[in-house]
């Protein structure tokens, strides 16, 4: 048990439950407890934007409306799609069309309902599986991201670390709901209880319990900042993927001024064929390209 809560842990959930039930963002996987609907929508929010996760999670469920769908397209446009959409990481495309396949193969259409079952699919990991078994199924555990850690930290002065993150937050949940919970207390963390705190103004439900309201000690755990995308290798590996999604196969002399517009070949560092020939075997490596030696010169194409 975490000696860090409050005695009245009962009245502590009861407001935050009816706070959020009062009026919260109305995101559209909030709207379905339909697991393949609720991984895409997890998947695609993994360091991206909501804005943007909004109008592609939309673009995604009309292409492929059903796991069956998912499964059943070419994964090379599966990954055209996420790097049009810019939803980062090429990789999550790839995964989620091969955890897709394996629904429909290995468990016939069904997906599985506990959290340990879901890490069996491919690229789902502790988080996701139980994000999706919470939201989905309603059986899951806490879900412990950065929001619920700044609101533990700030709120009841839980410490900076993560099995104590953990443990109060599995105290803290309401045994059996944790669908509304965990979507209520990402959502305090999200609207009320951000890096710059809106504590009146979005009427936090534990503002009067609240450690960091009572002292203005605002402070919380340092939340890794992404990478610069511009300009960065995960931008051109992007532009390397929505290139070859216009075009059956291009050869490095084609391809490089698709993804550079200083592209000089016989240069030396960013910008030549050496370092677009290491992008591309990465990509290869990920399995998301094919690189095939001619004897005209190398050919790049998405693979299937």
């Amino acid at each position: 048990m975490s000696q860090h809560l409050p005695d009245d842990r009962g009245a502590v959930r009861e407001a935050l439950i009816e706070w959020y039930e009062a009026g919260h963002r109305e995101f559209p996987w909030r709207r379905t407890d339909d697991p393949y609907r609720i991984l895409v929508s997890e998947v695609m929010s993994q360091q991206t934007q909501l804005s943007r996760v909004e109008e592609a999670y939309a673009d995604f469920l009309d292409r492929w409306p059903a796991v069956e769908a998912l499964a059943a397209a070419d994964r090379g446009a599966v990954v055209a799609f996420w790097s049009d959409h810019s939803l980062g990481y090429n990789n999550r495309a790839k995964y989620l069309h091969e955890a897709a396949t394996q629904v429909t193969e290995t468990y016939d259409g069904t997906f599985p309902r506990e959290p340990e079952e879901l890490e069996e699919l491919m690229g789902v990991g502790p988080y996701t599986a139980n994000a999706v078994a919470s939201f989905a199924f309603d059986n899951g555990d806490a879900v412990v991201d950065t929001n619920v850690k700044r609101v533990l930290y700030r709120a009841f002065g839980v410490p900076d670390d993560d099995a104590a993150f953990e443990t109060a937050a599995s105290d803290l949940m309401p045994e059996g709901e944790s669908r509304v919970w965990n979507n209520a207390i990402m959502e305090l963390g999200g609207v009320a209880c951000g890096q710059s705190p809106r504590c009146d103004e979005a009427g936090c439900p534990w503002r009067r319990r609240c450690r960091a309201y009572e002292t203005g000690d605002f402070t919380a755990p340092d939340v890794p900042t992404q990478p610069e995308f511009e300009g960065s290798r995960r931008q051109f590996r992007g532009k390397v993927v929505r290139a070859l999604g216009e075009y059956e196969e291009l050869s490095l002399d084609d391809l490089g001024p698709r993804v550079r517009v200083d592209y000089a070949p016989d240069g030396d560092g960013e910008g030549s064929e050496a370092w677009l020939r290491g992008l591309v075997s990465d990509l290869a490596d990920d399995g998301l390209v094919a690189l095939e030696e001619r004897d005209d010169g190398a050919v790049v194409r998405l693979r299937e």
